[in-house]
């Protein structure tokens, strides 16, 4: 099976901690140049020194808020006037939480930009060169919410459906390049985003977080929650040659805990 991802360079969104950053080890560790993507430069420095070197890899950072797409763009584009990009990795922190009903417009707005408008942009920019080398990969870590809706969270399960809508429609039109479009489900991974949910569902709820917290995991049949490089080591095989064939997909990370098929 083909792993190897030397000589190849990955973009990957939200690299300076959580599920990002462990999927910039991943990436690093198969052979990958990875450039970090992340809005705290000191966090980012941190993490391009804990990534791989012993197979020449260079690696980079650009401190960008998704919330400014110009800049974003305007980095992007620089970047690529000095490499091609091989592996996109959208991921971005998700929505604030909350009911549907209660949810304000500008939480939509702002969610639609920083997900599907940004994962757009960056697909845009890169697909040249992606084209040009007949080898792309581009991952989008989104929700399980995508299969079936969580609770409480309005804006996000609205959001991450139109994700999914794009990166199919995408994968459709760009597999005859060689290049691929897949979605990471990832399901309860103990990062910040999950904290701050059990934290207010505890809030909420008058129950103690531990008492949440087993809450939760009594949802999973793998009675546990997932560590991010778990979820990373799902994104580095899509990214990988040996995930050629596998396209168009919304592929959960789980434990077991989404119902559906």
């Amino acid at each position: 099976m083909n792993l190897s991802l030397l000589q190849k360079n990955a973009l990957v969104g939200g690299a300076s901690a959580g599920i990002g950053r462990a999927v910039a080890l991943e990436l690093a560790a198969l052979g990958a140049n990875v450039t970090l993507m992340a809005r705290t430069e000191t966090a980012l420095k941190e993490a391009v020194q804990a990534l791989d070197t012993s197979q020449g890899q260079t690696h980079g950072y650009l401190v960008v808020d998704f919330s400014d797409s110009a800049d974003l763009q305007q980095k992007v584009q620089a970047l690529l006037t000095q490499q091609e990009i091989h592996i996109l990795v959208n991921n971005t922190g998700g929505p604030p939480g909350g009911p549907i009903t209660e949810a304000a417009e500008a939480a939509f707005v702002q969610a639609w930009h920083n997900h599907l408008l940004c994962n757009h942009l960056l697909a845009q920019a890169v697909l040249p060169g992606m084209k040009k080398a007949g080898f792309g990969r581009i991952v989008n870590i989104i929700s399980t919410s995508v299969k079936e809706p969580l609770d409480n969270l309005g804006v996000s399960n609205t959001t991450r459906w139109a994700v999914a809508g794009w990166a199919k429609t995408w994968a459709n039109e760009t597999a005859q390049y060689g290049i691929t479009v897949n979605n990471v489900l990832p399901g309860y991974t103990l990062t910040g985003r999950l904290t701050e949910i059990i934290e207010k569902r505890a809030a909420a709820s008058g129950l103690s977080q531990e008492a949440v917290e087993q809450q939760f995991k009594s949802h999973v049949p793998a009675r546990r929650f997932a560590a991010p490089a778990e979820v990373a080591a799902a994104v580095a095989f899509l990214a990988s040659p040996a995930a050629s064939y596998i396209n168009g997909v919304n592929l959960p990370v789980d434990g077991g805990r989404t119902r559906s098929l």
